[in-house]
């Protein structure tokens, strides 16, 4: 660990650079509390400049020139080159953040390494159409890259949420420039360094640490940039939206909050499943995950069973050094994440939730950001912890008697992006499914995945789909060509 430097400076038009102020911010490690490194502040003139060189080598088809098969072949390379580094970039990756080690190597490292190479795949096996028209006319329906694509990424899962935007962005031909959380910057720079030994020329793919307001909101402003793909808070992907209409009309594709219900009906085909799952998917991440179950709604005839079954899985997720090979619970990232945290939990407690389980700080004499899992049961629709994502340990606990009834507490959110149903009756899982307004329905397990099905939500929850070929339409413009035939017969 003492032997690998943490490179904080900006990567623009294929090189390391410090921000034109000269302003850098620490990297804390939320472990310890110890700076890992100072990253670069950058700010609108450093936006500017990595937009001007991304616009230059958009026009100048450097990238958007080769052919699906070349771009393929690159982003491949991409993708052995962070598997090839695993080791290091899951490192950073747990230092920057705090996730357990072993889920920056198998989940984060490797999920999106998969997703480059997906993408890198899949580009040159996407057609255009044919238009079905008269017999003297000839239309074309093809995909082009949109321009200039800015990417703004949450500090959850740093390296997976860059990838499911540069991969479709760049494999469509487009140029990148790419804000990532301030909150853990590093392994996106690193792998923008792999991304140009792998051959993605100078210029294409940009990344510019910094502050939200200094280096994220020029980005979403820039006149020159044709998209902005964003994954974080729905605050702030709001005014995402409003600076796309107050510049250049700019695409806006956002990934937003999520406050996920999961449903337990009494005729549930394997409650210790149910139950490890609901705990696993809450829990994993330290609660840090937008799709994370935060809901558990419970059936009447089953809260008790399950709860006791619950709390025996609890002690498995005790937080510790997220270094050390076994822990599957680490730091929250930030104190200010954690004192978030702290204070939801303390809401749940002044507007009557009964505390079943955790709600405290623990590890403090480290100097690192560890809560305990906690569980909240009696809870009422009407609370905050009910309403609002916390993005922490958090699960909020309700019951109820139907099925009706599940599906009105289940949609009664702001948000749409998961939820779980879990029951032996195949027609009562479809109708369940079909009546949630979410973006993905689990049907007894949470959370299985795959790179070939879209992610993203509805309401609140933003627009637009990362993941699976969907994900293309977001960086690629529909042209129609039409050509008259003139028939010599």
């Amino acid at each position: 660990m003492t032997a690998m430097t943490l490179d904080g400076r900006a990567l623009i038009n294929g090189q390391r650079v410090a921000a034109a102020s000269g302003a850098v911010f620490d990297c804390i490690s939320p472990i310890d509390g110890r700076t890992l490194a100072q990253a670069a502040r950058c700010a609108a003139q450093d936006i500017d400049l990595a937009v001007t060189v991304a616009s230059k080598a958009f026009e100048d088809c450097r990238w958007r020139g080769k052919s699906p098969a070349q771009r393929k072949r690159v982003l491949i390379k991409f993708a052995d080159l962070m598997l090839d580094n695993i080791e290091s970039l899951a490192l950073t990756e747990t230092l920057d953040m705090g996730k357990p080690i072993q889920y920056a190597r198998s989940v984060d490292v490797k999920g999106a390494a998969n997703c480059i190479r997906w993408y890198g795949e899949a580009i040159d096996k996407v057609y255009g159409e044919v238009a079905s028209t008269p017999d003297n006319a000839l239309a074309l329906v093809t995909q082009e890259p949109v321009g200039v694509v800015g990417i703004i990424v949450p500090w959850n899962y740093p390296m997976l949420m860059a990838s499911w935007k540069i991969a479709p962005a760049l494999a469509a031909g487009n140029s990148v420039v790419l804000k990532p959380s301030e909150k853990s910057p590093l392994t996106a720079l690193r792998m923008a360094e792999l991304a140009l030994q792998a051959g993605i020329p100078a210029g294409v793919f940009n990344v510019v640490p910094g502050m939200g307001s200094e280096a994220g909101a020029p980005l979403a402003l820039h006149m020159d940039v044709d998209c902005i793909a964003f994954t974080g808070s729905t605050r702030v992907g709001k005014q995402i939206h409003v600076m796309a209409g107050q510049s250049n009309l700019k695409r806006a594709w956002t990934e937003l909050g999520g406050k996920s219900p999961n449903i337990v009906f009494e005729d549930c085909p394997d409650l210790d499943r149910a139950v490890e799952a609901a705990i696993t998917g809450i829990f994993f991440n330290q609660g840090q995950s937008c799709n994370a179950p935060s809901r558990l709604l419970l059936q009447a005839s089953i809260h008790d069973v399950f709860l006791e079954k619950a709390l025996a899985l609890v002690p498995k997720f005790a937080p510790a050094n997220p270094l050390l090979p076994d822990t599957i619970m680490g730091a929250l990232v930030d104190d200010v994440q954690m004192k978030t945290v702290l204070r939801y939990i303390d809401s749940g407690k002044a507007e009557g939730a009964k505390l079943l389980t955790g709600g405290e700080q623990v590890l403090a004499e480290t100097g690192g950001c560890y809560v305990q899992p906690t569980i909240f049961t009696a809870v009422q629709e009407e609370m905050t912890i009910a309403r609002e994502e916390i993005f922490g340990p958090v699960l909020a606990v309700q019951t109820f008697s139907d099925a009706a009834q599940a599906v009105r507490m289940a949609n009664n959110s702001i948000y749409g992006l998961h939820a779980g149903v879990w029951t032996r009756d195949i027609n009562k899982a479809h109708a369940v499914a079909r009546a949630l307004r979410v973006g993905t329905v689990h049907i007894n397990q949470y959370d299985e995945d795959d790179i070939t099905v879209p992610f993203g939500g509805y309401k609140q929850s933003g627009v637009g789909r990362d993941k699976s070929l969907h994900a293309l339409d977001k960086y690629t413009e529909t042209k129609t060509t039409w050509l008259r035939i003139d028939s010599p017969l």
